[in-house]
């Protein structure tokens, strides 16, 4: 009887036991593995493990894939991490800048192009930011990284613009960058032809390096692509008088009046 109960225990015991809860073996791992990133390639953890258990097994050649698949995969990671920390530093920047703390400011948008270096927001108050102390160079430095990394906006390329005027300034710099200046704000009006400040810098700068031509052109197209703004009128009739060419002058000042007398009927009648 006391044999019967204790075989009959021992037969619970066993009963007892999970088969799930037995560790796989190296193989089925992998077969676990290859078949969960045939549906989720992209799972980091997975990847890396499978590149273990490759070379665990004497598979280098398979080893050797995996293990560079999960560096290119952390390569990506990290690229991702280090925008958006760099992203952060430049917003604790911005805070900083906005409340006067400029010092501060400045260490934070570094430490972000520290992180990633391509960081638009610190490239471009950092380049402000030299700018307002007068340290031009570094200014330009920033501003020239700027727009090889977002060559399509205007306002980096009017801000370096800015920057290549002063340091044509013999004060500043025995640099000559009144050509480049030029070719910066002209680069503004492609991107952006209504773009009247930089339309009325390149007018102010073709006139005092006697490029009349350059400055007709410039604020003919400034009226035409803002031909609401009186602005633009008075600069074109202030160059045609400057260059001598008095009936072009009074045939925009004609052209102002009759379209602004006419935007007055509109609002009278309306």
């Amino acid at each position: 009887m006391d044999e019967q109960t204790q075989t009959s225990g021992v037969e619970q015991g066993s009963a007892a036991v999970d088969p799930g809860d037995q560790p796989l073996s190296p193989d089925e791992e992998i077969a676990e593995i290859e078949k969960l990133l045939n549906t989720e390639p992209d799972d980091f953890q997975a990847r890396c493990r499978l590149g273990e258990l490759y070379f665990s097994k004497g598979r280098l050649d398979d080893a050797l894939t995996e293990v560079k698949k999960s560096i290119e995969m952390a390569e990506g990671l990290r690229t991702e991490m280090n925008r958006s920390l760099a992203m952060y530093y430049s917003n604790l920047g911005t805070i900083y800048a906005t409340k006067g703390m400029i010092d501060e400011a400045e260490a934070e948008f570094k430490r972000a192009l520290d992180v990633h270096a391509y960081d638009v927001l610190a490239l471009f108050n950092l380049g402000r930011v030299q700018a307002d102390r007068r340290k031009y160079m570094e200014s330009k430095n920033y501003y020239e990284r700027l727009v090889e990394i977002t060559p399509d906006d205007p306002m980096a390329w009017y801000n370096l613009a800015g920057v290549y005027v002063e340091l044509d300034n013999p004060q500043v710099s025995d640099y000559n960058t009144i050509d480049m200046a030029i070719q910066c704000y002209m680069r503004v009006l492609e991107l952006d032809p209504k773009h009247l400040e930089a339309s009325f810098k390149l007018m102010e700068i073709a006139l005092n390096h006697r490029k009349t031509d350059l400055a007709i052109k410039v604020m003919e197209s400034a009226v035409e692509h803002n031909p609401d703004e009186p602005l633009a009128y008075y600069n074109l009739i202030s160059v045609y008088d400057k260059c001598k060419m008095f009936e072009q002058a009074e045939q925009a000042r004609q052209r102002l009046k009759e379209r602004f007398a006419k935007k007055a009927k509109e609002g009278a009648a309306s």
